[in-house]
């Protein structure tokens, strides 16, 4: 399965992330370790990018984002005071997406405020089953067989405040409404699709198959000694958090779920060659519904991104191949900056990466057919002989960074077992972690 986009999106995203709303007054810091004296910003910068692309399962993707940082007097360059992202686009297949969230660090003196609202209309999201390689994937299988529809509602406020020094204390309230269905398509027949296989089956009650609500608290730490957030060279950053999501509190399942995530920065050659790594371990306690299982949690100015596979979590894998009530994955990357320059008074940088990824489950869902259906298809489909292993995929990418905050990245990573597709071409922004 190849997922492309097309230059025009990073050649735009040079051009337009150079503008400016207000001009703001630029000071200029002393030299850098990379040979250039580096402006400190100040004021508000804006960092818009058309999203134009095209996925081959959900074809053409057409639509915007924008970024607003507000440096204010420049005294954490290159982390901002506050940051505004917007997006809105759309996919010729009807899938819809939509996004505005907030970070602020001064709003309220001594924590830090992170707020978003997403809402997605995907008429064709991927579903691959449980358990990783206990569920074989068929290539032969209609595109459509492993797809589901669903509609997301997501509001999330976050804080984060010191305890001492580099340790943090964060707490949260996120909601999530989702409604969702088996996928149906007018291009060609299914006599099933894998969604509806499950709930025959017994591995997807029928009154999950539609979808629920998750109203959940979330509490945890953070241990930060990153040099800056968006493009760090060297530091730890330790993250574990707890989902409490009761009925009392408006669930339609209780649910408890633990995550818990170590990333290291080494600098090998100044801040040019550094070396990266990410492990993540997450897992359900007691009964988990099937529609809460596709998300990577975090706590803190991003939202959750959907599953495990794909630019945010595990690159070169397909999304959601990898799902069970407790499941890791981890990420090491190489990253070279190796040119910097000053150019319209933006800090301009280039960088490459080579990378490798993983993922495992490490506590499966019964995958046992309760009712007899369709045996042919459940011994075509289902292998319990053995526990899953790790699904790896490497490759390499580029990146242009502007203003140490606007990161462009292009990346290429082939997946190692044709069981996880065949690799993956993404253009986005920022960094993996």
């Amino acid at each position: 399965m190849m997922r492309g986009c097309f230059p025009l999106a990073l050649l735009c995203a040079v051009c337009m992330a150079t503008a400016r709303a207000a001009e703001p007054a630029d000071t200029t810091k002393g030299g850098s370790e990379t040979g250039h004296e580096e402006i400190v910003k100040t004021g508000i910068s804006f960092g818009p990018l058309p999203i134009v692309a095209y996925d081959a399962d959900r074809e053409f993707q057409f639509g915007g984002m924008l970024n607003i940082y507000d440096f204010g007097d420049g005294g954490l360059y290159p982390d901002p005071y506050a940051t505004w992202y917007l997006e809105a686009s759309a996919y010729t297949t009807g899938n819809q997406k939509y996004v505005v969230s907030y970070d602020d660090l001064r709003l309220i003196p001594g924590v830090r405020l992170s707020a978003a609202v997403r809402f997605l209309n995907d008429s064709a999201l991927e579903f691959f089953g449980y358990n990783g390689y206990q569920s074989r994937y068929d290539a032969e299988l209609p595109t459509g067989f492993y797809r589901y529809r669903r509609q997301m509602f997501h509001f999330k406020v976050d804080f984060t405040g010191r305890i001492v020094r580099h340790l943090y204390w964060e707490a949260g309230y996120h909601f999530h409404y989702l409604s969702t269905g088996l996928f149906s398509t007018d291009k060609y027949e299914l006599d099933h699709t894998l969604l509806e296989l499950y709930n025959r089956w017994g591995i997807v009650p029928d009154d999950q198959l539609r979808g629920g609500i998750s109203s959940a608290l979330r509490v945890g730490l953070v241990y930060d000694t990153r040099d800056a957030e968006a493009f760090p060279t060297r530091g730890i950053w330790a993250e574990g958090h707890w989902i409490l999501a009761p009925k009392w509190l408006g669930s339609s399942v209780t649910s408890n779920k633990l995550n818990v995530t170590f990333r290291h920065y080494v600098p090998l050659v100044g801040k040019q060659l550094v070396l990266a790594y990410r492990l993540n371990y997450q897992g359900f306690f007691g009964d988990a519904p099937w529609y809460l299982l596709p998300f990577y949690t975090v706590v803190g100015p991003n939202y959750d991104y959907d599953g495990i596979g794909g630019f945010r979590t595990v690159r070169g894998l397909m999304l959601n191949r990898v799902q069970g009530l407790q499941t890791g994955f981890f990420n090491v990357e190489l990253r070279w900056r190796f040119v910097d320059f000053v150019l319209w008074k933006q800090n301009i940088g280039f960088a490459v990466s080579g990378f490798c990824d993983g993922a495992q489950v490490f506590k499966p869902y019964d995958l046992r057919n309760r009712t007899g259906y369709a045996p042919e298809l459940y011994a075509r489909l289902v292998d319990t002989s053995r526990g899953d292993r790790p699904h790896l995929a490497c490759g390499g990418g580029a990146r242009i960074i502007i203003n140490g905050n606007f990161i462009v990245a292009a990346e290429y990573a082939p997946s190692l077992n044709p069981q996880d597709g065949g690799g993956a071409f993404y253009i986005n922004t920022g960094f993996l972690f």
